[in-house]
């Protein structure tokens, strides 16, 4: 945590938040055309295709064409649901951090500051489906700065927020594919309490499971 400041968002790191979430969203792609593969649909509409032109042009060099141009169809179509949810989230509130958090009730968003460059972002509000507590947002360390405390710092940050302002607990909302983000929370004492498919049509064909995790700061209060 060396030369590491932790301050409020200010309007000149409007761009270096966005690049930061933008690049943290995109590094999920791989992980996430890899869990498509796994799905037992992906691979029986793969094994079709292939034994289908197997058995009609009796040769490999067809069958195995088209197998690698579905799977090039697969990645871009993982590509094309990140870059979709990545232009919304811009648009939803990251092109408004200032109206959307710092000028809200019992909302913020803080950013990591490394010599002068803005390395990681983390922001909270009230949470709809969850009265009472605060909900964990906009996560993101840049690659370069990672494993060196800055996850955790922003984390507990925000439960500080929190916990001053008399919320019961920080709730939070991951993938099923960001196993380092599981790690991370359940290390800092998160709960996770339920697992659920995202509704969207995109996201069923990708069988994306949401993740949520729950920080009870009362049980914390009743330790301490």
């Amino acid at each position: 945590m060396a030369n590491i400041q932790i301050r409020k968002y200010r309007e000149d790191d409007a761009e270096a938040v966005k690049e930061i979430f933008t690049m943290g969203m995109s590094e999920h792609v791989p992980s996430s055309f890899m869990h498509l593969l796994k799905q037992p649909i992906t691979q029986m509409v793969l094994m079709i295709v292939f034994c289908a032109l197997m058995t009609s042009s009796k040769s490999f060099l067809l069958p195995i064409l088209a197998v690698t141009l579905c799977l090039a169809g697969a990645r871009q179509f993982v590509v094309h649901v990140f870059n979709k949810y990545i232009d919304t989230s811009l648009k939803k509130d990251l092109n408004s951090i200032s109206e959307t958090y710092l000028n809200q009730k019992d909302s913020n968003f803080w950013v990591a500051e490394s010599d002068g460059q803005v390395v990681a972002t983390v922001a909270c509000l009230p949470a709809v489906e969850a009265p009472g507590c605060l909900e964990l947002k906009r996560m993101s360390v840049c690659r370069s700065h990672r494993r060196l405390g800055i996850a955790k710092a922003l984390c507990q940050t925000t439960a500080d927020f929190t916990r001053e302002r008399g919320y019961a607990a920080v709730i939070l909302y991951t993938s099923l594919v960001q196993t380092d983000a599981q790690k991370l929370y359940e290390d800092m004492g998160f709960e996770k309490i339920r697992e659920f498919a995202v509704p969207e049509f995109p996201a069923k064909i990708l069988n994306f499971t949401l993740l949520e995790y729950r920080l009870d700061l009362q049980k914390d209060r009743k330790r301490d």
